[in-house]
């Protein structure tokens, strides 16, 4: 038995908070072994002692002001770990030789980039040069979930930050809004992640938005819905297309009206919560890439059940992929280095 469905047994057999509390050992386990012992809880007790206080309370009192901080700052953690790991590399300027990832268009969206610098800032004045890039990323998009209601979850520190950033890096290895199935678990198990990280990573998506550009496809023009532009994908609900059409996503004669940005969890976009899951079940989602996951039969039985289930699940679920995600190819020991500021490497710094 899966553990998306032993938790639903529990909670049909009254006992799903024995099963949640099961999770979150998986989730403190997972974030240990998952960093090869080399990552730990507690690095900076003496080095830098307070540090995850700092960055929590700065990254709460933001996030309550701006809630959409915290969207950008997990999709950011989330795109700098699947290049090169999460070694702060995304956060690097291009420089006269060479194209960075933030440059890359994946990335060309991305925000929160000043967010991490204030961030790391304010742990430069209390412990100057100690505390990497890299672990500040972590440890506030992490944060940030929290402050938006979502889970926590524990974040080993120790990591360096790396000192190459590579756009066609990027284009490669993040993931594209237009892949399959096999084409998306193909590359998070390059990663070491699995098919169930994939799904619970997936609901990041509650809290995010999509610009029209990266699913104007699946409403104009769709490949063997019929002739013409005037075609969408048959697996998109057809009244949510047509609305997404009409109010969204226009497309004039001379091309798109505008890359307008779209909510991937309508009408509560700022919770994290199972509304993207429940979207998804009903052909409301908006990538490609989302509707993927219904074409798995194992994935789509761990989307019915934990939407059948307490959010708690779901909360301990997504909690044990981001431990996973946060560990993926880190840079530790002697590897890399800790950036004074995290857009340039240390020997480029004034």
């Amino acid at each position: 038995m899966s553990l998306v469905s032993a938790m639903a047994t529990g909670r049909r057999g009254g006992s799903w908070r024995s099963v949640v509390a099961m999770a979150m050992v998986v989730v403190v386990a997972s974030s240990v072994t998952g960093a090869r012992g080399q990552l730990r809880m507690g690095f900076y007790a003496q080095s830098c002692p307070g540090v995850e206080r700092l960055v929590g309370e700065f990254v709460r009192q933001h996030v309550r002001r701006v809630p959409t901080v915290a969207a950008a700052l997990l999709r950011l953690h989330f795109h700098d770990c699947f290049v090169r790991g999460c070694d702060a590399s995304v956060l690097l300027n291009s420089t006269a030789g060479s194209v960075a990832e933030k440059d890359a268009p994946p990335n060309l969206t991305l925000r929160g980039f000043d967010f991490v610098d204030r961030v790391k800032t304010l742990v430069e004045e209390a412990c100057p040069g100690v505390v990497s890039c890299a672990d500040v990323l972590a440890l506030a998009a992490r944060d940030a979930v929290a402050a938006i209601g979502g889970p926590s979850w524990r974040v080993p520190t120790g990591r360096r930050d790396g000192t190459v950033s590579s756009m066609q890096e990027a284009l490669d290895e993040i993931p594209k809004p237009t892949m399959s199935f096999k084409e998306l678990t193909d590359l998070f198990a390059s990663k070491g992640l699995g098919v169930r990280d994939l799904v619970w990573l997936s609901g990041a998506h509650t809290i995010g938005i999509a610009h029209c550009s990266s699913f104007a496809d699946r409403l104009y023009g769709y490949p063997g819905a019929g002739a013409g532009n005037d075609t969408t994908d048959p697996s998109l609900d057809a009244a949510y297309a047509v609305n997404l059409r009409r109010r969204k996503c226009r497309a004039p004669s001379g091309g798109y009206a505008e890359d307008a940005i779209v909510e991937m969890d309508p009408g509560s976009h700022l919770s994290f919560d199972l509304g993207y899951y429940r979207a998804l079940l009903k052909h409301r989602c908006l990538l490609r890439s989302d509707a993927a996951l219904l074409s798995d039969a194992a994935a789509r039985a761990d989307v019915e059940s934990v939407v059948g289930g307490p959010e708690e699940v779901f909360f301990q679920l997504f909690a044990r992929s981001m431990a996973t995600l946060g560990a993926v190819q880190v840079k530790t020991g002697a590897e890399g280095e800790v950036r004074r500021n995290c857009a340039v490497v240390n020997s480029h710094s004034n």
